[in-house]
């Protein structure tokens, strides 16, 4: 776990609005990106991803003015993906406002993007996106196994999801999100095994994506994962809480989380 280990709110966005569903599946609209992130960070959000969930299997680029409005109204750290096909299309994205670009698709395909990427631009600003699906244990075998997928998580890969993060990082990656596609929307809590094989391979900030339900499963990632972030979305569009409740109560059990009183301020009404 790092030192302060970040809360990270989380926006799928599918033609121009937040959208939420369920293992990737069954989605539905959620609210305007914009005024979402505005809310998640006056909440105490330390971070906001911005994923164009749709952009990558239309095979069309991320929508830069979506995240140039959202940009203008953060002081939060901005992370994007989705449709980043080439070196090309970073640059753009970093000017529209995004402090990292978030890569998964178009560095399977070609992991030397990374490599030009993290050059050009630094590898603080490149992520590697590892979305994982476990493999079923053949009968006798006890240890566990991940498979990466790309295009929104509906196409598998050959690549083994912890070694593929392992070898992004070393072509250049500087954090790794990490998305269990088995528990994403379930609420259940993160894939733990899976952040801690992956956090114990790399020398990289990883984010836990996939299973926030609850305060709890953010400490699991977090203590147990060793996670450096962990990445909420539904339970925070659903109403079931707060960035500040879930920072509030993580800091009573002891977790050392950032920004504290910027999260409680988020809680007040108006004066």
């Amino acid at each position: 776990m790092s030192l302060h280990p970040r809360v990270v709110v989380c926006l799928d966005v599918k033609d121009g609005r937040v959208v939420k569903g369920t293992r990737f599946e069954g989605l539905r609209d959620v609210g305007d990106p914009v005024e979402l992130a505005a809310r998640y960070e006056a909440e105490g959000a330390d971070e906001i991803v911005y994923l164009d969930i749709s952009a990558s299997k239309e095979g069309r680029g991320t929508l830069l003015d979506v995240v140039r409005r959202t940009a203008e109204v953060l002081f939060v750290p901005l992370t994007v993906g989705g449709g980043v096909r080439t070196i090309t299309d970073i640059g753009p994205l970093l000017r529209a406002g995004a402090d990292k670009i978030s890569v998964n698709t178009a560095a399977v395909r070609d992991p030397a993007l990374l490599t030009e990427g993290a050059r050009r631009f630094g590898s603080q600003c490149i992520v590697i996106s590892v979305d994982a699906a476990r493999v079923a244990r053949p009968s006798g075998v006890t240890s566990r196994t991940w498979r990466a997928y790309t295009h929104g998580g509906s196409r598998p890969t050959k690549k083994n999801a912890v070694a593929w993060a392992a070898e992004a990082v070393e072509y250049g990656a500087g954090e790794v999100l990490l998305t269990s596609i088995d528990n994403d929307g379930v609420r259940r809590g993160y894939d733990v095994e899976l952040t801690r094989a992956v956090a114990q391979r790399v020398g990289v900030p990883v984010v836990a994506s996939g299973g926030a339900g609850e305060a709890s499963h953010l400490r699991d990632a977090f203590v147990e994962g060793g996670a450096s972030a962990a990445l909420v979305a539904g339970i925070l569009h659903d109403g079931l809480t707060t960035v500040a409740v879930l920072k509030s109560t993580l800091a009573e059990w002891g977790v050392n989380v950032r920004g504290l009183h910027r999260a409680n301020a988020g809680t007040r009404g108006p004066a």
